[in-house]
């Protein structure tokens, strides 16, 4: 059944520069699944840096937490706000390489916690706040991200990045 509504808290599209931190970390030969696709950003962003993708959204029929495409190599989402638990237990099971674009509330539950102590997490944080498309068509964004990633063999287990630096890099 699909939702009659998405919830606000949900519906943060990201913008493409987002995904810069993880492009040394992706194989090429990988088909990576964005399953929360939204308007596609960051499809068409990992696109135009020749990775293979599939796109699939709860609004076209595909729910991550119960459909899986029958062939991929990684997950890569902003998952919706409201799901963040759900989504990353379903990217442990899946067992398959993911990076998850999660506010660094992420860490506050015990639920999460033992997910991490069991599974292991790596991180990239950014020195600011990503601006987000809302549904208003404004931007911004009220919490901190970072992406929480599992299998993708980061140097360090904490990483940061310069927004600054991401800004001024284009998707050419």
């Amino acid at each position: 059944m699909l939702p009659q509504k998405i919830k606000s808290s949900d519906d943060f599209q990201t913008p493409e520069k987002a995904i810069r931190p993880l492009l040394p970390y992706l194989n090429k030969e990988w088909l990576i699944w964005e399953c929360a696709s939204g308007k596609n950003n960051l499809v068409n962003a990992l696109n135009k840096k020749g990775f293979k993708t599939i796109g699939t959204d709860i609004i076209t029929g595909h729910d991550f937490l119960s459909y899986q495409p029958k062939e991929f190599d990684c997950v890569i989402t902003n998952p919706p706000f409201s799901l963040k638990q759900q989504f990353l237990k379903r990217c442990y099971n899946l067992k398959k390489p993911f990076a998850l674009l999660l506010p660094l509330t992420t860490f506050e539950t015990r639920k999460r916690q033992d997910l991490f102590k069991k599974h292991g997490v790596q991180i990239i944080f950014f020195d600011k706040r990503i601006n987000f498309e809302t549904p208003s068509g404004g931007g911004g964004s009220w919490f901190a991200t970072a992406w929480f990633t599992w299998g993708l063999n980061l140097p360090r287990d904490m990483m940061f990045e310069n927004l600054i630096e991401l800004n001024q890099e284009t998707f050419q």
